[in-house]
Formats: structure tokens, sequence, C-alpha cells
């Protein structure tokens, strides 16, 4: 089995966008399907943002909760 697989298939479309708004914010020009052609620092830099915009709206949550 892949570990990239996506375990709630319903959130791909949703994930994809994610990827999509945070490669824009990085300037990293992504298409749809493969990016096979994207350096390491650019994909790098895509996740990157990715995990940051994922730790900012969980410590928003968190914030709004209390």
């Amino acid at each position: 089995m892949s570990k990239n697989s996506v375990v709630v298939p319903e959130a791909k479309a949703a994930l994809d966008k994610f990827k999509m708004e945070a490669a824009s914010e990085v300037g990293v020009n992504l298409t749809n399907g493969y990016n096979g052609d994207l350096t390491s620092r650019q994909a790098g830099s895509v996740g990157g943002q990715m995990v940051k915009k994922m730790i900012e709206s969980y410590e928003n949550s968190i914030k709004s909760s209390k």
C-alpha cells in the first residue's frame, strides 16, 4: 500500500485547492496533474507553506475555543 494514499477521498479536491493556494503564495507555478519539473526547493517551499498555514489554522482554533 502506498504511503501517500488519501485517507478521506472526499478531501482530495480541497487538498489540491489548498496546495495550489500555497504554491501561489510562494510564487511557484503548479499545474493540475504532473509537476515533476519542479525543483526540490520549489516543492519544499510549497509543502512548507502548507504546513505553516495548517499550524496557523490550528493555533487560531485553539485561541477561539478558549
